[in-house]
């Protein structure tokens, strides 16, 4: 059994790609836009306008994959009751990616030594997803 995360950007999926590219080394493995879909959207599914957003991608961050989309493309993305956790190889590391996903965004607890790992910190992105991000023992 494999178990995943699923995201939806609600319009805004294409700048969270580059967004975890960049602050995360996010490596895209597939993308498909509403446009190349081999079956039209079902009426009322989706706005106009949005044939050139994310109809599903992959992406690969370390070892981890992750899908996402830009959903209904709203324009209000919206992620609650969950943490994506993020443990990087060293101290120096855990504080680069936790300033990266900070960036544009709101920290909800500073980076700090914890009785389980030697920096934790907590974090909204840009985008509204909440991140745990931690250095390995």
């Amino acid at each position: 059994m494999l178990v995943q995360p699923y995201l939806f950007f609600d319009g805004r999926c294409e700048e969270a790609i580059t967004f975890y590219r960049d602050t995360l080394g996010a490596e895209v493995t597939a993308l498909i836009r509403f446009k190349d879909s081999p079956e039209p959207p079902r009426p009322g599914t989706m706005p106009p306008g949005c044939e050139d957003k994310v109809m599903h991608a992959n992406l690969r961050i370390g070892e981890t994959m992750f899908m996402a989309s830009d959903g209904h493309c709203l324009g209000k993305p919206s992620f609650q009751g969950f943490s994506l956790s993020l443990t990087a190889a060293d101290d120096a590391a855990a504080e680069k990616l936790f300033a990266g996903l900070a960036d544009g965004g709101q920290v909800q607890m500073p980076m700090a030594k914890t009785f389980f790992s030697s920096r934790f910190g907590m974090v909204t992105d840009r985008f509204g997803v909440s991140w745990m991000v931690m250095a390995a023992q």
